[in-house]
C-alpha cells in the first residue's frame, strides 16, 4: 500500500513554521510514499514542495482555502484559489484537474469547520475523515459517517504544522495506483491517531507572537 498525508503546512502559512525542506525530509524520514502541502490561501508551500522534491517520495501541491462556509482544501493545483465563495472555490479546485477535500468537517472546537449538508455531497470530492489534530474521535466520526452515507472519498491527514506532527494521519492506496484517480474513484482509506493537544497551543503561542512582532513593527 501506499502512504500519504493529503494535509501539511509549511512555514507558509500564518500558522505554520515548517521549512519546505525540513518538512520533506522528515516525511520521507516517516516512511511516507507522498505528501500534500496545503498551506493556507496560498501554493507557495506547495510549489516550493514540488520543485525540491526528493527522489523516492511523491509531491502535491495544494491549498486549505478558506470559504464563506470554512475550509476546503484544493489538491493537485498550480495556481492560487481567487474565490472565496465555497462552491466558486470548488470550481476552480476543479478547473485546474484538482480533487476537492473537506477537512475536519464537523471540528466544533474550529470556527474554520466547514459543516457539511446532504446537498454539498454532489459539490466536493472526498471527505478527510481522519484529521490528526481534531481533539475528539467524535469530530472524525462524524466525517467518516458523511463519507459512508453521501459516497464520498475518504482521506487522512496529520494537519501538521511542526514537524513532529508529519504522517500521524494518512491516506492508503494500493500500490502502482495514481492517488488523483483513487480518490475520484473511491479507492483510498484513512489511518492514523489523534496528535498530542500540546500542538494546538504551541500554535496559539506562535500566532500571538507573531501578532505581538506585527504590532512592534507597526509602532
Amino acid at each position: 500500500m501506499l502512504k500519504y498525508d493529503l494535509h501539511s503546512h509549511s512555514r507558509y502559512s500564518k500558522d505554520g513554521i515548517m521549512d519546505v525542506r525540513d518538512l520533506l525530509k522528515i516525511a520521507k524520514k516517516r516512511g511516507l510514499d507522498g505528501i500534500a502541502i496545503t498551506d493556507h490561501d496560498t501554493i507557495r508551500g506547495g510549489m516550493e514542495a514540488v520543485k525540491l522534491k526528493p527522489e523516492g517520495i511523491d509531491v502535491i501541491c495544494g491549498c486549505e482555502v478558506k470559504t464563506d462556509r470554512g475550509d476546503v482544501i484544493g489538491l493537485f493545483l498550480t495556481e492560487d484559489i481567487k474565490a472565496r465563495e465555497h462552491t466558486a472555490v470548488i470550481e476552480e479546485i476543479k478547473a485546474q484537474g484538482g480533487v476537492a477535500i473537506v477537512p475536519h468537517p464537523f471540528d466544533s472546537m474550529r470556527s474554520s469547520a466547514f459543516w457539511l449538508r446532504e446537498n454539498d455531497a454532489p459539490l466536493i470530492d472526498g471527505v478527510e475523515v481522519i484529521n490528526a489534530r481534531c481533539v475528539f474521535n467524535r469530530y472524525n466520526d462524524a466525517a467518516d459517517a458523511y463519507s459512508n452515507n453521501y459516497g464520498k472519498a475518504k482521506t487522512g491527514g496529520s494537519d501538521a504544522h511542526f514537524g513532529a506532527e508529519i504522517g500521524n494521519a494518512y491516506t492508503l492506496l494500493e500500490e502502482g495506483s495514481d492517488l488523483r484517480e483513487a480518490i475520484l474513484k473511491r479507492q483510498t482509506v484513512a489511518f492514523g491517531r489523534c496528535s498530542s493537544p500540546v500542538f494546538h497551543v504551541r500554535t496559539t503561542a506562535l500566532l500571538v507572537k507573531r501578532k505581538i512582532s506585527q504590532r512592534r513593527i507597526k509602532q
